[in-house]
């Protein structure tokens, strides 16, 4: 028996595979039939008492499924003592997303390649979920005529798959027997797989769920997209490719680098992390690559570079999008050679680092334009992830204000009880453009000018007050009129200078800026 690994190259569905006849049976005819009918169906009681052992034998098998290919020579074998036949398939049609195998095939004969379908047939057996005999199945090739018996695998009314067994006609022929027993098999078999499949399914989610809890981060979020990105730190964390999160400032880039070091193999080396947009180009190399002794005026000693701070670990290349085409390239070699050369030095430095980048821009569309190296851009892309902003995560908005809340109320040594609702609705009904960022800056914000133990809406800045109101989040009917009253001031202020921000401005005895925030903020872009 060939029990090599199952694929579906193991199987050929052949449509000029045509029987001159067929047998139908279906699936509730031989699950009820009655003892008489049965007996006359096996011909004899000696063949009932070897068949019904047999079946028990095989229905035991198919119970104990829990790693379907290591069972399915035995389980092959047992068919076999029951139905006579050269060689058979399971055939799952159905999707299983990659839990169940799409072919179990076996030949006792061993012989290589893979062996025909009659088409016909198991179209049939799918399209009426009824079983099918035939002895005299005409082959196109002028081999001789084969016979054939299919059941369908019927789960809750759909057929998941089928049994497919055949012969040589001029060695053997089924009877209706073999066909009433292939037909009870099929329907153990098609429950018995349906359940494996949701037990591997729910063993699978398991772990999924374990991976997620034991990963270790900082962040703070329980809503299915940040689910998502827990998933992509502990996929992630355990390779050693090249990780590049995109996404808004302050969506917390930087935090999910630093969970992907914490949890990988590289934990216990440096992280080490550099702003590429906060350091001039002349200045940015000479941290990542560090400097020989009397490269540049100043350079009194040799001073090792961010890259071999990080030797073993992982380094966090912030707004990689902002890197200067000269130190692209020398980044380029980094990734490709894993060395480089200081700063007016000429020996070659091998490095062991993982690197991870972070760009708010959209680099594609950056390398499309040429501003930034196409190679370089495939090299950081082996691996991406997309930060969610704020608006997209709402459900953790007042998770993370109340952890602010925390932080801040301890730093400036005050008693904070909470967030009142008011406050929460500002919160939630804000677009946050600024991210978590933002929000963190707004919750400190209220902590500093608040007086009270609570975070009351008048204490949060004015660009979360003044936001315009969501349908999912009412604003207070203090916080609507004074809304109104704001807006009615600036629409009269701009009448009277006819349209002119400036003398606007000044008629309210606000700085001009201010005015046009306030217009963004109301949305009186019309006015």
């Amino acid at each position: 028996m060939n029990s090599s690994a199952s694929s579906a190259d193991r199987i050929r569905f052949d449509a000029t595979m045509v029987p001159a006849s067929m047998v139908h049976l279906r699936r509730e005819e031989a699950l009820y039939l009655q003892p008489d009918k049965l007996a006359s169906v096996l011909e004899s009681p000696a063949r009932m008492a070897r068949d019904v052992q047999g079946l028990l034998k095989v229905v035991s098998a198919i119970n104990a499924i829990r790693g379907l290919i290591g069972l399915e020579r035995p389980l092959f074998e047992l068919i076999l003592d029951v139905i006579p036949a050269e060689r058979g398939a399971i055939v799952v049609i159905e999707d299983t997303g990659g839990l169940l195998p799409p072919v179990l095939a076996w030949d006792k004969r061993r012989p290589s390649g893979c062996f025909p379908i009659c088409k016909q047939m198991s179209d049939r057996v799918l399209r009426e979920n009824v079983a099918l005999l035939s002895n005299d199945i005409q082959q196109q090739t002028g081999a001789a005529p084969r016979s054939a018996v299919v059941a369908p695998l019927i789960v809750f009314d759909r057929a998941l798959g089928f049994i497919y067994l055949d012969a040589k006609s001029k060695d053997m022929s089924f009877d209706a027997g073999h066909l009433h027993m292939l037909v009870i098999i099929a329907s153990i078999a098609a429950t018995v797989l349906e359940n494996a499949r949701h037990l591997l399914a729910l063993e699978r989610e398991n772990q999924r769920l374990r991976d997620e809890v034991n990963v270790q981060h900082a962040m703070v979020g329980e809503s299915p997209r940040m689910s998502e990105v827990y998933q992509f730190i502990a996929k992630v964390a355990r390779s050693d490719s090249t990780i590049l999160l995109l996404g808004e400032s302050g969506t917390g880039k930087e935090l999910v680098a630093r969970a992907i070091h914490q949890n990988s193999p590289r934990s216990q080396q440096p992280f080490v992390a550099i702003n590429c947009a906060a350091i001039t180009e002349t200045l940015l190399e000479s941290e990542l690559f560090g400097y020989e002794k009397g490269a540049f005026t100043g350079a009194t000693a040799q001073t090792r570079g961010k890259l071999e701070m990080a030797e073993g670990g992982s380094v966090f290349l912030d707004e990689i999008g902002e890197l200067a085409a000269p130190l692209q390239a020398k980044l380029l070699r980094v990734l490709q050679e894993h060395e480089f050369t200081r700063v007016g030095g000429t020996r070659v430095i091998k490095v062991d680092v993982r690197v991870i980048a972070a760009t708010n821009r959209n680099l594609e569309e950056a390398a499309r334009q040429g501003l930034f190296r196409r190679d370089l851009y495939y090299r950081l892309n082996v691996v991406s992830k997309c930060m969610p902003p704020l608006r997209e995560r709402r459900k953790d908005i007042p998770l993370l204000a109340n952890y602010f809340v925390q932080k801040y109320s301890a730093k400036f040594s005050r008693r904070i009880m909470g967030i009142s609702e008011k406050a929460e609705a500002c919160l939630m009904n804000y677009d946050w453009p600024g991210n978590v960022r933002e929000l963190q800056n707004a919750v400190e914000h209220a902590i500093v000018l608040g007086s009270t133990d609570m975070v009351l809406a008048e204490d949060l800045p004015e660009s979360v007050l003044e936001a315009p109101p969501s349908a999912s989040a009412p604003t207070s009917e203090f916080h609507a009129a004074v809304r109104e009253a704001k807006t009615q001031l600036i629409r009269g202020a701009l009448a009277h200078a006819k349209g002119n921000h400036t003398n606007a401005a000044k008629r309210l005895g606000l700085n001009r800026n201010y005015l046009h925030r306030l217009i963004r903020n109301l949305d009186l872009h019309h006015v």
